[in-house]
């Protein structure tokens, strides 16, 4: 578990670096076994005009945000916590894993363009490992929970029953354990943590545990897939 941005970075270079970067000179998709190739929703939103919102949690926020942010009809991926209060909207707070809040992503897309289905696929299959219980990777606790925050009845429906979908379909070894519930409220996280994957791709953490994730969004959903990432900072500028 992580106590600080700081102490993140510390216990990364110091417990997996110099593994991680001779992992990566032997075999760089290492990591990129974890992905599962799965099917589509049977059922689906029904597209709308204009933006739509979907909120998803699944481990540390960077990867998570990356992912979304190489991804064709995302308008924008946005950072934050969710499932707690505003008070404890803070990343100190969040990282003693006693908030109620998980690192989440607020994914804003076109469905002209890309449907709440097909985030779900991608979110399953590259995003993260839904039979993982409040962990992902290296990080442990409840604030990297795998959860799908909901706008909507429609979304609920359609990821309540993807759930049940894949798990009859026995796709994972293990049962998924993704809470669904409505989106109470979202809070992006600080500054320093948007587009965090793009800014430091060298950095050990993100390049063993979250590049491998956007190469499987490149070579699982290649038709969704786009090379230039959309950063929060070229959309609130």
């Amino acid at each position: 578990m992580r106590r600080s941005h700081l102490s993140r970075l510390s216990l990364c270079a110091a417990a997996i670096g110099a593994l991680a970067i001779a992992a990566l000179a032997v075999a760089p998709s290492s990591a990129a076994e974890d992905a599962v190739v799965i099917p589509p929703p049977a059922a689906d939103v029904p597209p709308t005009d204009g933006l739509q919102t979907a909120v998803v949690a699944g481990g540390c926020f960077w990867g998570v945000q990356g992912v979304f942010q190489h991804t064709a009809g995302v308008a924008s991926a946005t950072s934050g916590y969710a499932g707690g209060s505003k008070m404890t909207a803070t990343y100190e707070q969040v990282s003693t894993g006693s908030t109620g809040h998980a690192e989440s992503v607020q994914i804003k897309y076109d469905p002209t363009k890309i449907s709440y289905g097909k985030i779900l696929q991608i979110f399953f299959s590259v995003v993260h490992d839904p039979t993982q219980l409040n962990r992902q990777g290296p990080d442990s606790g409840t604030q990297y929970r795998s959860a799908i925050f909901t706008t909507s009845e429609e979304q609920k429906k359609v990821a309540d029953a993807y759930i049940a979908q894949l798990n009859a379909a026995k796709v994972y070894s293990k049962p998924i354990v993704t809470k669904v519930g409505a989106l109470e409220s979202f809070f992006p996280a600080e500054a320093y943590h948007q587009d965090y994957l793009t800014l430091h791709p060298n950095q050990p953490y993100i390049a063993y545990n979250d590049l491998p994730k956007v190469e499987n969004l490149k070579k699982i959903f290649a038709e969704n897939y786009i090379e230039k990432p959309t950063l929060v900072r070229s959309v609130s500028n």
